[in-house]
C-alpha cells in the first residue's frame, strides 16, 4: 500500500491549526504558588493536559490522566509498546515580547505562542501523525502510547509520577529536538552555590541581586539594588558600560540608593552562546566597586569564573568528547539579600568522560575559598542510543526518504524525555534550517516546518508499528 503522507497531512492542516491555537492560549508555566493536590504543577499544565486528553477522547483514542500529572492517549494492541513522549508545559514567558504570548498570533507563515516549538508545536504535529494512522485504518502489529507531561521544563515530576503506576514503553522518540535524530543526549546537572548574606565592609551595600526565571535558559533580566555614598557617580558609570557591552539598561538613584536593570537575551541553556547573560555582565560591571563581605565574594565569584565562559575553563571542567561534544555549564538564576544570603544556580550539559562527583570536586576547588557551600539539584546521566540500533536506522530512513537530506545522528545539550527509555531518542520537529527560538521571546515556528514534521512523524510512527 502507497500512502501519500503530504497528502494527507495538507488534509487536516486547517484542524491542526485549530488544534494547537487552542493549546497554545493556555498559559500552562509551572506554578507552584497555585499547587494543589488536584494539581501539583499548578492549574495552567493541569488545564493543558485535560485539553489534550480531551482531544484523544474526541477522535476516539483511549485516554488516561494520572494524577492531573501526566497522562496517555493509546492506540492499536500488540506484544510491544512505542512511546511518543510530549509536553504541555512551558517555561516563564521573560520579557522582550512583541505580541501576547498566550494569544497566538500567524504571520509569515511562522506561528507566534509561548510552547509554538517547545513543545505544543511538535507535540500536536505528532498527535495528528497518529491520528492519521488511526483515520486510515492501518493494520498494526503493536500498541502505541502517546504520552502528555506536565513538568518537562523544571524536575521531571510528572515522568517520576507516571511511571510509578504505568509501565515503560519498550522503545519510543520525543517530538522536542531536531531532526534528522538526537540519538544522544548529554548529561544534566544544576548545582546551587550557596554563601551567607554579609554586605559589612566596603564603600557600597549590597541590597538584592535578583536574575533569571529557570537554570535551563539563560537570563534575560537582572536587577540590583545598592547603596551608595557616590550613588551619581554609577550612572554615567553603567551608561558608559554598555556602550561596548551587547546589553541594554537603566540606572535609577533616589538620594543613596542605587536600582539598575540589565537586559540581555535569553536562549536555552544547552548553549548558553545563543544568549547573553544579563546577569554576569552585570556583575563584571559592579565587582569594579567596593563591596563587603558575601556580597563582594557572590560579585566577584560571578565576574571571575561564570562570566562568558560558557565552557567553564576558568573552572578547569571544560571537556569534548567526540561523539557528545563541550560540556557547557549556564549559570541561570541569581538571587542575594543581607537576610536570605546569596544563591546561584549552575546548569551543566555534560558529556561522556566527565562524572557529577568530578564536577563538585572542581567547584569546591576553585570556589571554596569564598565561603560557598554546594548543593546539587536535578543530575541525569548522558543518555546514548547506538547509531546501528534498528529505531534509529528506521526513524533516520523516514526522514532521509521524505526530505531528501542527509540522515546522521547527533548528540546535544538539551534534555528530553527521550532518554527516559534505553532505546529512547528525539525527533524532531526543528529541521537543519530551522530557527531556533525556544526559551526565548518571541518564540515561533514555521507552520511548513509543522506540516512537515507531521508527515515524517505519521510515516515513522507506522513503521515502527505496523
Amino acid at each position: 500500500m502507497t500512502i501519500d503522507w503530504k497528502k494527507e497531512v495538507a488534509a487536516r492542516k486547517e484542524d491542526f491549526l485549530a488544534d494547537l491555537i487552542s493549546l497554545l492560549k493556555i498559559d500552562s508555566v509551572r506554578d507552584d504558588s497555585q499547587a494543589t493536590d488536584d494539581a501539583p504543577v499548578g492549574p495552567g499544565p493541569k488545564k493543558a493536559l485535560e485539553a489534550f486528553l480531551a482531544l484523544g477522547e474526541r477522535d476516539g483514542f483511549i485516554t488516561k490522566n494520572v494524577d492531573s500529572l501526566a497522562g496517555h492517549i493509546e492506540y492499536g494492541d500488540g506484544d510491544e509498546t512505542l512511546g511518543v513522549l510530549a509536553h504541555v508545559d512551558v517555561v516563564p514567558v521573560g520579557t522582550g515580547w512583541e505580541t501576547d504570548p498566550f494569544d497566538p498570533v500567524i504571520k509569515d507563515g511562522r506561528i507566534y505562542a509561548r510552547g509554538s516549538s517547545d513543545d505544543k508545536g511538535p507535540g500536536m504535529a505528532a498527535y495528528y501523525a497518529l491520528k492519521i494512522i488511526k483515520e486510515l485504518d492501518l493494520p498494526v502489529s503493536k500498541r502505541i502510547r502517546f504520552i502528555i507531561g506536565t513538568d518537562e521544563e523544571s524536575g521531571w515530576m510528572c515522568m517520576d509520577r507516571y511511571f510509578e503506576v504505568e509501565e515503560k514503553p519498550d522503545f519510543g522518540f520525543s517530538p522536542d529536538a531536531e531532526f534528522p535524530i538526537i540519538n544522544g543526549e548529554k548529561g544534566i546537572l544544576t548545582e546551587y552555590i550557596n554563601t551567607q548574606g554579609t554586605t559589612e565592609g566596603g564603600k557600597n551595600t549590597l541590597i538584592s541581586f535578583d536574575a533569571g526565571l529557570r537554570e535551563n535558559m539563560v537570563p534575560q533580566d537582572a536587577t540590583v539594588i545598592f547603596k551608595s555614598e557616590e550613588a551619581e557617580k554609577f550612572e554615567k558609570d553603567f551608561y558608559d558600560f554598555i556602550e561596548t557591552a551587547p546589553v541594554t539598561g537603566t540606572v535609577s538613584v533616589e538620594a543613596n540608593q542605587v536600582t539598575i536593570e540589565v537586559n540581555g537575551k535569553a536562549a536555552h541553556a544547552m548553549e548558553p552562546r545563543g544568549g547573553v547573560n544579563a546577569a554576569t555582565y552585570l556583575a563584571v560591571f559592579l565587582n569594579r566597586y567596593s563591596f563587603g563581605g558575601d556580597a563582594k565574594a557572590f560579585l566577584e565569584m560571578t565576574a571571575e569564573f561564570f562570566h562568558d565562559d560558557s565552557r567553564a575553563e576558568k573552572l578547569g571542567l571544560n571537556h569534548v568528547d567526540e561523539v557528545m561534544g563541550d560540556l557547557t555549564m549556564n549559570p541561570g538564576v541569581f538571587t542575594f539579600t543581607p537576610k536570605d544570603g546569596g544563591m546561584i544556580a549552575l546548569n551543566f550539559r555534560f558529556p561522556k568522560g566527565v562524572s557529577v562527583e568530578s564536577i563538585e570536586i572542581e567547584l569546591d576547588k576553585k570556589l571554596s575559598h569564598y565561603g560557598v557551600t554546594l548543593g546539587r539539584g536535578k543530575e541525569q546521566l548522558p543518555h546514548y542510543v547506538p547509531a546501528e540500533d534498528p529505531l534509529v536506522q528506521t526513524l533516520l530512513n523516514v526522514y532521509a526518504k521524505q526530505t531528501g537530506l542527509e540522515a546522521h545522528e547527533q548528540t546535544i545539550g538539551g534534555g528530553t524525555y527521550g532518554r527516559l527509555f534505553e532505546r529512547g531518542v528525539a525527533y524532531g520537529a526543528m529541521f537543519p534550517d530551522s530557527v531556533d527560538t525556544m526559551h526565548q521571546a518571541n518564540e515561533f515556528m514555521a507552520i511548513d516546518d509543522l506540516m512537515n514534521a507531521m508527515s515524517i512523524y505519521a510515516e515513522a510512527i507506522y513503521e515502527l508499528i505496523k
